[in-house]
């Protein structure tokens, strides 16, 4: 593949959170910027702004009230590539700075290897109330109020209509002057295809990887893919000890359990909702997994920790419970711990009662857990929890939605009194969530990534893979389609970024300019 068999990314870098309930956010992972981007000289030897540059556009305040103004929202851009004609392709990183995010407008990613096969120019808007795109100067739940997914789509259109880029000819490229292509992975590819959806004909086609169209409130089948692709020795022995726990906590072992936290050298987190939650981190170590991930990643080394004794890996059925407590708690006090926490206490790192920590107070801008989360309480929720009875769990069931819903009240009690009831229902009705059907919207999953239940590709969906709105599906992670370097290593995944830019190709040859 002429484009894909070029280039080489450095591997994602793995920000800790102490959060549990932040380690699963929906979002890609995080790649670097190769230094020989950062000077850009096109095909004709024009030399170009750097791709670092910000650019600032006028975005309204409120679609709903245009009197109110607007803010400054930042974008950037590459145009390596463009010839006049060609199209401009627009990717949100969703939630998070758009700073992490500048990889996206070059040819390391999918957004540039359409721009460098059509000819395009690629635009990363950051969303509203991320990073420093923000209408007020805090996020306050007053501020908050206007972080919504349909304000964040009437940015996009505003954007696309009024918007004069600072390239040439930058004032004559708007929709129907010039084919625009919407681009997204994860939370943002899902907004692409609700963008689609909801402003039709806008967008002459679109990418959307690992798009989590479908708002789900308890979404324990985030742990279904990892369950079934991650080594059986080493889900066998956390579901013994998932299962040890739940049993503890059924009847009330307050000694048992209180042991069984010291194992982990968390003895001193005093909920065990708290405790449950932690031990869901190593498994959403899962998501920074890639096609070319190696043994030393942290996913792995900590079912090697559980599996390889004195040489010798477990069979499927793993060590049992007694060696998988002993390795596991292991593996927390010797490696694990600081990587998570570093100096910090245990309570401090995974206690959620205790509401006057400067994490659930901090309303200062730039602050993306805080922004995230007031989607999540609010409509998106996409909560991971553990799964109903009778079914396999590799995290306790002591974490429900009623644990996830109590942190929105801890982190935004001006808005909520109560646990809240996320509004998935009405995203889905207005969004039409698997039921999409519009054309020229590509999608792009990977079968084993934790989000692939909310995709399109969702086990038992079966939705119809057609001509006009394809459904490709790899072998590979959570966005793993995105990344150039990731269709080199695994050929299931070159198939689906082909299929993307042939798909590309053949819909662009049939836009035609509006009067």
């Amino acid at each position: 593949m002429w484009a894909l068999a070029s280039l080489l990314l450095a591997g994602p870098v793995r920000a800790a959170i102490p959060n549990a309930m932040l380690r699963g956010m929906p979002s890609l992972p995080k790649l670097p910027l190769p230094d020989r981007y950062r000077f850009i000289t096109s095909p004709n030897g024009t030399v170009l702004p750097p791709i670092t540059t910000v650019y600032y556009f006028d975005q309204l305040i409120d679609h709903n009230n245009p009197d109110l103004g607007t803010f400054q929202q930042r974008y950037w851009m590459n145009w390596e590539f463009y010839e006049p004609g060609g199209p401009i392709i627009l990717w949100t990183p969703g939630e998070d700075s758009g700073d992490d995010s500048m990889v996206f407008a070059t040819n390391e990613t999918i957004n540039g290897l359409i721009a460098q096969q059509q000819n395009g120019a690629v635009i990363i808007i950051e969303h509203r109330f991320f990073g420093y795109s923000n209408p007020y100067d805090n996020l306050t739940s007053q501020s908050l109020a206007l972080l919504t997914v349909q304000q964040a789509i009437d940015d996009l259109e505003y954007f696309a209509k009024t918007a004069d880029l600072p390239m040439p000819g930058g004032d004559a490229v708007k929709p129907g002057q010039a084919p625009w292509i919407l681009s997204g992975g994860s939370y943002s590819g899902a907004l692409t295809s609700w963008t689609m959806v909801n402003k039709p004909g806008l967008f002459w086609a679109a990418y959307a990887s690992s798009a989590v169209v479908e708002a789900i409130t308890d979404y324990y089948e985030y742990f279904t893919p990892i369950r079934e692709h991650m080594p059986q020795n080493c889900s066998s022995d956390v579901e013994a000890v998932i299962n040890y726990l739940d049993e503890l906590y059924g009847v009330n072992d307050v000694a048992g359990i209180q042991t069984l936290k010291e194992a982990f050298g968390l003895g001193d987190v005093v909920h065990v909702d708290d405790f449950a939650s932690a031990l869901q981190i190593n498994l959403f170590d899962w998501q920074d997994l890639e096609p070319d991930t190696g043994p030393g990643a942290m996913f792995f080394q900590f079912c090697d920790a559980l599996e390889v004794k004195n040489g010798v890996s477990a069979g499927p059925e793993g060590w049992g419970l007694e060696n998988a407590i002993k390795s596991w708690g292991n593996f927390w006090n010797t490696t694990y711990y600081d990587d998570v926490c570093g100096s910090e206490d245990a309570e401090t790192c995974f206690g959620s009662y205790n509401t006057s920590q400067p994490y659930w107070t901090n309303v200062t801008v730039n602050n993306a857990d805080r922004s995230w989360w007031w989607m999540v309480c609010n409509q998106v929720g996409s909560y991971q929890v553990g799964p109903p009875g009778g079914q396999p769990a590799i995290v306790s069931r002591i974490i429900q939605p009623i644990y996830e819903q109590r942190l929105c009240v801890n982190m935004f009690p001006q808005a909520f009194t109560y646990p809240p009831q996320p509004t998935t229902a009405q995203i889905n009705a207005m969004y039409t969530g698997w039921n999409v059907n519009v054309p020229r919207l590509f999608f792009a999953n990977g079968l084993r990534d934790p989000w692939r239940e909310a995709t399109v590709s969702a086990d038992g969906l079966n939705k119809p893979d057609n001509p006009s709105m394809p459904i490709y599906e790899g072998d590979g992670f959570h966005g793993s389609d995105f990344f150039t370097k990731n269709g080199i290593v695994d050929p299931t995944v070159a198939v689906v970024q082909e299929a993307a830019l042939r798909y590309m190709k053949e819909w662009l040859a049939e836009w035609r300019p509006s009067a």
